[in-house]
């Protein structure tokens, strides 16, 4: 490797800008239901706010290659109808790495729009689509991922503390029963074979668990 040469670049998270860059875009069109003049207002609204739009693209089936390939920060949609399985196609074609969904229409149905947002999508922008709003509609649409997944991460984790909280209170409940001793000196074997093992309280919790049940059956 030349020595002179840049280091690689390191890919970003889904739905992330690297700073100073500009915003990738893949635009995909409904291939029965988009607008041509409003696949050209995105076109020019992005143009002018300086993201780059990385492709053009149809609902179809190469759809999960393309975003594959071309990595966007963001998907746009465009769509006359929102039709459910276009929707439903887009967002499952990114459900390896989440990122940010705009999805531009002129159907206002209440109960669409509900179907939508359940299938993944990050922004549901009805009617009016004029270069200039394009901007402040993915700015926000940003903001609102960026909090959304915010959101998942603390859920997560907290359903995980949950989980690990009932190994260690079932691990400790074997303990008592089969030493006969008492809630903290169980606690205290726990996490003196935790040490010992150089495992997390969870997984020692666990490794007792599965020596009862081997040893169960």
């Amino acid at each position: 490797m030349d020595p002179n040469s840049p280091p690689p670049s390191r890919p970003m998270p889904a739905g992330e800008a690297p700073k100073g860059a500009a915003l990738r875009i893949l635009l995909v069109r409904d291939p029965f239901n988009s607008h041509d003049e409003d696949v050209e207002a995105i076109r020019t609204g992005l143009a002018e706010a300086g993201y780059e739009l990385v492709s053009v693209a149809d609902a179809d089936v190469d759809l999960p290659e393309r975003i594959e390939r071309s990595q966007p920060d963001m998907v746009i949609i465009e769509s006359e109808a929102a039709a459910r399985d276009v929707l439903e196609h887009v967002c499952f074609s990114t459900r390896n790495a989440p990122r940010p969904i705009v999805l531009f229409t002129d159907n206002n149905d209440t109960e669409r729009m509900r179907t939508a947002f359940a299938a993944g999508i990050t922004a549901y922008i009805v009617d009016g689509l004029t270069p200039e709003r394009v901007k402040p509609v993915l700015d926000v649409a940003l903001a609102r991922f960026g909090f959304e997944q915010q959101l998942r991460g603390e859920l997560a984790s907290a359903r995980n503390q949950l989980a690990e909280r009932k190994l260690v209170e079932r691990a400790k409940g074997l303990l008592i029963k089969q030493f006969g001793i008492s809630e903290d000196e169980a606690y205290h074997r726990l996490r003196r074979l935790a040490m010992e093992k150089k495992l997390r309280l969870a997984q020692a919790a666990q490794w007792i668990i599965d020596i009862a049940a081997a040893v169960g059956d």
